[in-house]
């Protein structure tokens, strides 16, 4: 053996020292990059900034007077109406399927939830794993055997296979150099190799291959779960789709009642106006009038503002790239209610509701996860008994083909064969775990059965509320018709001066609230129906929806 230098030793110092400088200098997997700190303005945290109206408003700020000269004006020349889009409710449906972000942060969940699968899954991959090692040794040696200097170069490379039985197989192919100035060592320089297995599996405890599994079941019924969530939540959001369409229908409609009542008022002004012309009326007639007038333009603004925050909302869950919330397009709802009476069987709805509900699959599905847990628990009761067995072929030579030569031939090989076992003396640890595992499963039992007792009577409340708003349908429209009949009767009663302005925009109000009653009772009725949908977990149509989860982006 050449005996290293001193020259050498400083070379190889200064190669080490070298390269650990570059290590530290370059950015890589150990060194972090520099972290982008959010930029802010730190009196943000610490500050409460005024706002002015006055400085917000796109025009200076108005009177009183002036604003009302305004407002009358706006009513007596409204000018072109703003752009319109015919919507019906197929139309807000699919638009809500596609475009609404609250569906798009739900979808994300199955797919979530199946890389845990992947993650227990990828607990049985085969690993490779390699090590290549150097060494050199200069030292004083007290006897002659010991060698004062030695080189060892090694390698080593294998498999490691996890087994879902709970053991563990590896398997490996070492080989190594060695150079010694020791004159007693038959071989120099020794080259050596083997094929080394080995094998470690669990006996009673963590043995098996339930046990060793039941993190995939758990993962797979965890995804289950996301899927069922996600559908529930997919017919929640369609379910405020029909809700924000027919609020919308409501809301438009009411509009258009008050328009007709102010139409009413200002056809009973220019009566007012006609008969104190012609000498057959009262002046406080026109005043009356007037002041009725003005009443309806109140109840205008308000039904407008109604629709605009209803229109939003719609516009909003819908989520249209060409329709925005701040659009100024409007909304023409083209699907009508169909005030069609049904006998329902509140019994026959309940079943089917406890069947389809999302919740209860939910709930099977946790119970299940239940059940693998009192498994494992049982399974952590037993003692351990571990049982290792390796076996392996060697080989030496001044070379390493006749070192794998020997290997091949099998000319030296080695086995080892133990047992090791762990009893607790006391178990408590396992016995609490399963006891806690027991209990969690009675527990959800019980939530099971709550469970679906309140399906239940969500669904006769649904059934109770649908036949509400349709005996509310009734009684308005009868309303309707009469409040209709009162008011040309108060109008007929006016033109012959027997009634007052007053007399006649009450009945006119009448009329109106009779008409706001019986579009609420429509719209209300509607959404009944979707409430018996969603307490049955079911979608109010004949059209079958179907989602996707969202998939993983590129990288």
């Amino acid at each position: 053996m050449n005996d290293p230098t001193t020259t050498t030793r400083r070379i190889g110092m200064a190669t080490v020292l070298l390269a650990a400088s570059a290590i530290a200098a370059c950015r890589g997997p150990l060194v972090p990059g520099e972290d982008v700190p959010v930029r802010y303005d730190p009196r943000q945290l610490r500050t409460v900034d005024p706002v002015e109206m006055n400085r917000l408003s796109k025009r200076p700020p108005v009177s009183v007077e002036q604003g009302t000269r305004e407002a009358e004006e706006r009513f007596q020349n409204p000018g072109p109406p703003p752009p319109s889009m015919d919507i019906d409710l197929a139309q807000a449906r699919a638009s809500a399927l596609e475009h609404n972000l609250d569906l798009k942060v739900e979808l994300y969940n199955p797919t979530i939830a199946e890389t845990q699968v992947n993650v227990e899954e990828a607990r049985f991959e085969w690993t490779f794993f390699a090590d290549a090692r150097r060494s050199v040794r200069d030292a004083p040696a007290p006897t002659a055997t010991i060698a004062n200097q030695s080189a060892n170069t090694s390698f080593d490379g294998g498999l490691t296979i996890p087994l879902q039985t709970g053991g563990t197989i590896t398997a490996t192919l070492p080989f190594s150099e060695q150079d010694t100035d020791n004159v007693f060592n038959l071989v120099n320089p020794a080259y050596s190799a083997a094929a080394r297995f080995s094998i470690s599996q669990p006996l009673l405890r963590n043995a098996g291959f339930r046990v060793n599994t039941a993190p995939i079941r758990v993962a797979k019924y965890q995804s289950q779960i996301a899927t069922a969530r996600t559908k529930l939540e997919a017919i929640r959001i369609l379910a405020n789709v029909d809700k924000a369409y027919w609020a919308h229908y409501a809301a438009r409609r009411e509009l258009e009642v008050q328009r007709q009542r102010y139409e009413l008022a200002v056809d009973q002004l220019e009566r007012a106006r006609r008969q104190v012309e012609a000498g057959t009326g009262a002046e406080v007639d026109v005043i009356r009038a007037e002041a009725g007038v003005a009443d309806t333009l109140s109840s205008i603004i308000t039904a407008d503002t109604a629709l605009r925050i209803r229109e939003r909302d719609l516009k909003r869950i819908m989520n249209r790239p060409d329709l925005s919330m701040d659009s100024s397009v409007a909304l023409d709802p083209t699907t009508q209610p169909s005030p069609v009476g049904f006998t329902l069987d509140p019994e026959q709805l309940a079943n089917r509701a406890v069947e389809n509900r999302m919740e209860m699959l939910e709930l099977e599905l946790q119970l299940a996860i239940d059940a693998t847990d009192i498994d494992v628990a049982r399974n952590q009761e037993l003692p351990l008994f571990l049982l290792d067995f390796s076996y392996g072929l060697n080989g030496l030579d001044s070379s390493y083909s006749g070192a794998f030569r020997q290997v091949g031939r099998a000319q030296y090989d080695d086995w080892t064969l133990g047992l090791r076992a762990e009893i607790p003396l006391g178990n408590e640890a396992a016995k609490a775990g399963l006891e806690r595992a027991i209990l969690t499963r009675v527990q959800r039992l019980a939530t099971r059965d709550l469970r679906r007792q309140a399906i239940r009577q969500e669904v006769f409340d649904a059934v109770d509320r649908l036949r509400e708003q349709w005996l509310r349908i009734l009684a308005a429209r009868q309303q309707v018709i009469l409040s209709g009949r009162s008011y040309e009767a108060e109008k007929r009663q006016f033109e012959l001066g027997l009634r007052t302005s007053t007399d006649v925009l009450d009945a006119a109000t009448q009329l109106a609230d009779a008409q706001t009653r019986e579009v609420a009772a429509l719209a209300d009725y509607q959404v009944a129906q979707v409430d018996i949908a969603f307490a049955t977990g079911t979608l109010l149509g004949n059209v079958r929806v179907e989602w996707e989860p969202e998939g993983v982006p590129e990288r």
